[in-house]
């Protein structure tokens, strides 16, 4: 095999996926890296498969939290995707891009480029929107097919009307002009099929003779001559490998990995970068800090005078809906985990939407691993969309092999404290509407007994959860930030030949699930990676009278 590449790709998840793609269509030479085997997985593509990958060690890196008192000392599950897709493989097919607020800061942190007008043309190249939407807004010609839920089920639909009579709008198009509201999810699933970043943007480029997709390989470390970087070292079948980047190393591999490689590549903290005995190349203290993630609580409900999913994935029933996913590839295997969401305020004179809910014909075991209850049961979940909780990634020795100590400090800020019993009391009450009075039998967890603030409070920490949504540990800011890692053209600070692309570089709290927006930022760094002028920006007005927050002129 060739030991040399104008760009090695450290990653093939949501952003190694884009990269691949962008970079090899044209006369560079590629090659990408990914741990974990090819997407082979039959549980990966069909939808409902996904809960089949969340404890598989095969295709995912099973890692876990630290305790922390957030958590009642508990460790947290944090699945992440270790195969071709990375994340997107195993995640659950939900599209939802953020809003103008979350771009908008980006930018007024010092990134150039990376406003909400700069960004949404990039939203829009990626994507193949099959549905309703304003195309000002919404991409026709891309790769990611987005879709909507085929069949309306009809205790969504009750708790969708029940939201609006709340007084939540009914969401038109949250991914368009504007995001508050009630609807079904959008969702990553095309023709009863999981359409991961492998599927969209791999797929098409994996014949081209200037690309190499390599698996099963484990980066080591990044390879430097002076402060410029020049190749990959990665381990394969126990063998160890060199390869040589003559223009770029490309790092994508992650909120969690990121960062551990890089500081076993000497780049970070100098006091924790001589604590796992790793040479200093470059001082940066943000490297592996910043991490946020969204951390909810579920409620679960039995249900009377319907079947629901869980008792259309058990025995006869799932036999039959087996038969209908391989025949028509529709039913409750094509369907995604989540059905319906809602994006709203926890207070009405707030200007955006702070919290997300989902709600699922569906309720799960009590802290058990991904299982179904016995009973009929509906579940709703409700999370602060921008916790202003941070922690951090640090990895444990200078062996990338060993798992990273992983601390986000789930419910450290006290406004997160609040905003979590806010988004339960919340969810309490779109549960109990008179819309949903005909499914709604007793509420199963928490439970009647639990009622105060501090009860809800405990219950968060006791049994909340990740919304596997972690970002920011090598955050983009300009150098004057001295918790930044990368530029606003995600090179790494101070050093030449390398950049961050992917969830890691997200400053904030990201008001959405992150995949989307994991994709459009490796949309946006490929052109600046090849040289190419930005999309024009789209041309933006200040929010409407009827509270519009991404408006368009």
């Amino acid at each position: 095999m060739p030991d040399s590449f104008d760009y090695i790709i450290i990653g093939a998840g949501s952003a190694g996926s884009v990269l691949a793609n962008r970079l090899s269509d044209s006369t560079s030479t590629v090659c990408l890296l990914e741990a974990g085997p090819r997407d082979r997985n039959p549980f990966i593509h069909i939808p409902a498969g996904f809960i089949k990958t969340l404890a598989n060690p095969k295709v995912n890196w099973l890692y876990q939290t630290e305790p922390a008192p957030g958590t009642a000392g508990r460790r947290i599950a944090t699945p992440r995707g270790k195969t071709l897709g990375g994340s997107s493989s195993i995640n659950g097919h939900i599209y939802n891009r953020g809003q103008r607020l979350d771009f908008d800061t980006w930018a007024q942190m010092g990134n150039r480029g990376w406003s909400y007008a700069d960004v949404l043309p990039y939203f829009r190249r990626s994507e193949c929107r099959i549905g309703p939407g304003d195309d000002a807004y919404r991409g026709r010609d891309g790769e990611l097919v987005v879709t909507d839920i085929e069949r309306p089920d009809p205790i969504c639909d009750a708790f969708i009307d029940g939201v609006v009579n709340l007084g939540i709008p009914r969401a038109t198009d949250y991914n368009g002009a504007r995001q508050e509201g009630v609807g079904y999810f959008q969702r990553t699933i095309h023709k009863g099929r999981r359409m991961s970043a492998a599927r969209a943007f791999l797929y098409p480029a994996r014949g081209r003779k200037n690309l190499d997709i390599r698996t099963e390989v484990h980066v080591t470390r990044i390879l430097f001559e002076d402060r410029r970087a020049v190749g990959v070292e990665y381990r394969r079948g126990g063998k160890r490998h060199e390869l040589r980047a003559n223009k770029e190393v490309l790092l994508a591999a992650g909120a969690i990995a990121t960062p551990q490689i890089l500081q076993v590549s000497g780049i970070g903290n100098p006091a924790h970068l001589n604590r796992i005995g790793v040479p200093v190349l470059q001082p940066l203290q943000g490297v592996g800090e910043n991490l946020s993630d969204h951390f909810g609580v579920r409620l679960a409900v039995r249900v009377r005078n319907a079947r629901t999913l869980n008792e259309r994935t058990r025995g006869l029933a799932l036999a039959g809906e087996i038969a209908k996913y391989l025949l028509l590839r529709k039913g409750v295997l094509a369907q995604s985990p989540g059905v319906a969401l809602a994006l709203c305020k926890s207070r009405p004179a707030l200007e955006h939407p702070d919290l997300q809910v989902i709600f699922a014909p569906a309720s799960y075991k009590e802290d058990a691993a991904y299982q179904l209850d016995d009973f009929p049961g509906m579940t709703i979940g409700s999370w602060p969309m921008r916790p202003e909780s941070r922690g951090f990634v640090r990895a444990r020795s200078a062996d990338t092999g060993d798992k990273p100590e992983i601390q986000p400090n789930y419910l450290e800020a006290e406004a997160d404290q609040r905003l979590i019993v806010e988004s339960t009391k919340l969810a309490r009450r779109m549960i109990r509407t008179p819309e949903l009075a005909h499914w709604f039998e007793s509420e199963t967890t928490p439970g009647d007994a639990v009622q105060s603030d501090d009860e809800l409070l405990a219950y968060a920490r006791e049994h909340g959860t990740t919304i596997f949504h972690l970002m920011g540990s090598c955050k983009m800011g300009p150098a004057h930030d001295k918790g930044a890692v990368v530029t606003d053209e995600l090179k790494v600070h101070g050093i030449e030949g390398l950049r961050v692309i992917d969830a890691s570089v997200i400053p904030t709290s990201h008001s959405a699930n992150t995949n989307a927006a994991t994709i459009m930022i490796a949309e946006k760094a490929a052109d600046m990676i090849l040289g190419k002028a930005p999309l024009p920006p789209a041309t933006l007005s200040r929010a409407d009278s009827d509270g519009a927050d991404n408006a368009l002129v």
